[in-house]
């Protein structure tokens, strides 16, 4: 049997936004794929990028970038030295 969805007042109630957006904030990550120039925007930091090269970011739960690298193994390696869980983002 599927039940109902809760209304949105109902599921306020069970969890606040602010408690919604922290969740799994230090147990998951994410990796995306991104280009040298949206590293450069995300990591405000950087300097002397090539152009067009694809590179890893790590992400919290939250969408904040953890980390940058130039391989999907060394994304993975990052969330593993900092016991984050990868999730799978579509």
């Amino acid at each position: 049997m599927i039940k109902d969805l809760k209304s949105v007042e109902e599921r306020d109630e069970m969890m606040s936004n602010n408690e919604f957006a922290n969740l799994g904030e230090g147990e998951f990550a994410y990796i995306t794929r991104i280009s040298s120039e949206e590293a450069v925007r995300m990591f405000a930091a950087l300097e002397d990028i090539p152009a067009d090269i694809i590179l890893f970011a790590l992400h919290s739960a939250d969408g904040t970038p953890i980390a940058l690298t130039d391989t999907l193994s060394a994304a993975q390696a990052q969330a593993f030295e900092d016991d984050l869980e990868i999730a799978t983002v579509h």
